[in-house]
């Protein structure tokens, strides 16, 4: 951290910021059909592109480009010559955007040195940015008024979220059999990223740098737990104890 400088730390944040809100305000006052349509391009991550992917990375690479490397689940790797990567998935929850379910947002986390030094992921329904940069703490941006908001955290948790739970019958067996509540929402980063407001975020499947990168930065403080397959966060450590006996008999 002590060779990045105050400028390129505050440039870059204010970038983030900005690129959200304006991808924030497309949605909210430009959206047409043409944004729900696939391109029939399979982007760098495997999934069909939609217009709307595109556009939203197009956006990020405007802000972006000149802090570093971009990295993005639609185009992969764009230059490759920088000292900074910018980690990008442009639409979390794409699916959820075009099925117009109000879960869906973007993720963006700065390595140096294949190292994630700041993660930035956004509610675009909520417009609130949750991050954290260069080792400071979380913090909460609101893109409608522009401006930092103080978040409620509630100290006790009711739910938790299984993303891609729908393929792993036997792990939510035994989550029922333990009497613990949960429900699968479509967008990774996002829900990752507010481990802290649930008992636990647990993902299954392919996991990409696109969807966790962010997040793990942002709720480094807490107990994390990846293997190939599997990554779950939790503030609880009896918990995250729990969660590894369940999926180690898997």
């Amino acid at each position: 951290m002590k060779n990045i400088t105050a400028l390129y730390k505050n440039s870059f944040i204010e970038a983030v910021k900005l690129a959200n809100k304006e991808l924030y305000t497309y949605i909210n006052n430009n959206l047409s059909l043409n944004d729900f349509q696939y391109t029939n391009q399979i982007g760098f991550g495997g999934d069909n592109c939609l217009n709307m992917d595109l556009t939203a990375e197009n956006i990020f690479i405007k802000h972006l480009e000149k802090f570093g490397n971009i990295y993005s689940e639609e185009s992969g790797l764009l230059s490759n010559d920088k000292e900074f990567t910018i980690v990008i998935d442009p639409l979390d929850g794409s699916n959820n955007f075009y099925s117009n379910l109000p879960y869906f947002g973007t993720s963006i986390a700065l390595q140096k040195n294949n190292e994630t030094i700041a993660g930035f992921v956004t509610n675009l329904i909520s417009g609130i940015i949750t991050y954290r940069a260069f080792e400071n703490d979380i913090k909460f941006f609101s893109l409608e008024k522009m401006e930092y908001k103080n978040i409620i955290e509630v100290p006790k948790n009711k739910i938790s979220i299984f993303e891609r739970a729908y393929n792993y019958p036997k792990i939510c067996e035994k989550l029922a059999s333990n009497h613990i509540k949960f429900r699968t929402l479509g967008a990774v980063a996002l829900s990752l990223s507010n481990a802290f407001n649930y008992e636990f975020v647990l993902y299954g499947g392919n996991i990409r740098e696109f969807d966790i990168a962010a997040s793990l930065y942002i709720c480094k403080d807490l107990y994390i737990y990846k293997t190939n397959e599997y990554l779950f966060i939790t503030k609880n450590e009896e918990r995250y104890n729990l969660l590894k006996e369940i999926i180690k008999e898997f």
